[in-house]
């Protein structure tokens, strides 16, 4: 049963995840501004971002080691103080170099802040209850890269783009007064094994250049010699990586957890599903203005039908996976959430304004029901003792997986556009979501090889 603490501290690791995804992807909105505050070109804006989602990429996989070594509670009230601080540190920047500071430090402090915050969660609830609380924590993170663009235009054309940053520090003060309040205090074990530093070396330098490598892709005017360079580089250091976190005694993240067959569907099928999750909200409203020409409020408020999806369907979420339980569901979600990304593909400037709205409600709807029941699933069958391994491995793959989305609508779009004889931007976009679809077809086709029993664990059946 969930206690009123409990539920309490799922929504404020719900706040803090709404925070730390808002941030990685309102600076887009406002890179024309930014651009000439700080006496830049609007391109350079992109290294804001990059640093920010660089720093999570390779500072993630620490966490477990951090809380296991300093206790959650200490970890979760510095990381909080470190995004607060930074944020306030982002509005003043005076240029580029300072701002991208800034966002290394938020960073450092949004790496921490989640993946501690859900352990905290996570440590405490009993397997029936894993649902509900996740449930809580996830569709925060669902709604801010939706939510992000409209926010953002209004803050820059209403106010400045400082208030991007400003606004994070009531919710930073208020979450640590909360969270001071909430997690009980702990002593970090001073005799916890020594940190694995080579898997640090090679993991969170291979993680980060895969980050770089998305920044690459998603910049147009990267050669695709530097782009594939560091790409090749970035996967052999993660082979590197994963040779070694499978050979040494104490790793930093414990790879055989994977032998749980519901967290490794979590990993590789989950991340797949979390690519497709973010390419689509980046590929709507580009598609809406550039194609269509609708102005950035219209076509914001469109794409929010995405975020109406989430919260719609949200009630329903842990009824439907107690009830069809994790394979049927887990397979629909995808099989849903491909047919409406196909859908996209075949929207045309006169489609009726309503019939497009219900294929990004329907979207909203499949990617909320698909990631909550893969982030439950992952911890349906880890014991206790792998909790916190499971915990990081899933944090890891997950943020390094919606940090692809934007590279993969960007390499999907790319594709369009080399397309032989292809001179239409609304060809080139229909091409890509095409693309795009392929990514939950693979995920379904997973979910389909998950045994029926899979994840009972944490169900309640429906009675009937």
């Amino acid at each position: 049963m969930i206690d009123r603490t409990h539920r309490s501290t799922a929504l404020l690791v719900a706040g803090c995840f709404f925070m730390e995804n808002l941030d990685g992807t309102i600076v887009s909105t406002a890179a024309p501004q930014l651009g000439a505050s700080l006496h830049v070109e609007p391109t350079a804006i992109g290294l804001v971002m990059t640093a920010y989602l660089l720093t999570l990429a390779v500072l993630i996989p620490l966490s477990g080691w951090l809380t296991a070594r300093f206790g959650a509670r200490r970890v979760f009230l510095t990381a909080i103080a470190v995004f607060t601080l930074a944020s306030l540190g982002c509005a003043l920047s005076a240029g580029l170099g300072q701002l991208v500071a800034m966002r290394v430090a938020q960073g450092v402090g949004g790496a921490m802040m989640v993946p501690v915050g859900r352990l905290v969660v996570m440590a405490k609830a009993a397997k029936t209850d894993i649902p509900r609380v996740m449930a809580y924590v996830v569709w925060p993170g669902l709604v801010a890269p939706v939510v992000a663009p409209l926010l953002g235009g209004l803050l820059t054309t209403y106010a400045s783009w400082h208030w991007m940053f400003l606004i994070n520090l009531p919710l930073g003060l208020v979450a640590f007064l909360v969270a001071w309040r909430l997690i009980p205090a702990g002593a970090g074990n001073s005799a916890v094994r020594r940190l694995d530093w080579l898997g640090v070396l090679l993991l969170s330098t291979g993680l980060g250049g895969l980050t770089y490598t998305a920044h690459l892709v998603s910049e147009t005017s990267t050669g695709w010699a530097l782009t594939v360079t560091a790409g090749a580089v970035s996967l052999l250091l993660l082979a590197l990586a994963a040779w070694h976190l499978l050979r040494t005694a104490h790793p930093l993240v414990e790879l055989r957890t994977l032998r749980f067959a519901s967290l490794r569907a979590a990993v590789l099928e989950g991340s797949l599903f979390w690519i497709a999750v973010g390419a689509v909200p980046f590929l709507l409203p580009l598609l809406f203005q550039e194609v269509f020409g609708w102005s950035p409020v219209k076509s914001g408020a469109v794409v929010l039908f995405v975020f109406a999806g989430n919260i719609g369907i949200k009630p329903a979420t842990t009824y439907l996976l107690n009830r069809f339980g994790y394979r049927k569901l887990l397979a629909v979600s995808a099989a849903v959430m491909a047919a409406s990304v196909f859908a996209c593909a075949l929207i045309t400037e006169s489609t009726p304004l309503v019939l497009i709205a219900v294929i990004v409600l329907i979207s909203g709807a499949a990617r909320s029901v698909g990631l909550t029941g893969y982030s439950t699933i992952a911890f349906s069958d880890v014991t206790e003792e792998h909790l916190r391994h499971a915990n990081t491995l899933s944090a890891t793959a997950t943020q390094t997986a919606a940090g692809l989305g934007v590279a993969a609508a960007t390499v999907a779009l790319r594709a369009g556009d080399l397309l032989p004889g292809n001179t239409s931007p609304a060809t080139s976009y229909g091409i890509a979501f095409a693309l795009i679809t392929v990514l939950p077809l693979v995920a379904m086709v997973g979910a389909l090889r998950l045994h029926p029993a899979t994840g009972d664990s944490v169900r309640q059946p429906a009675k009937t």
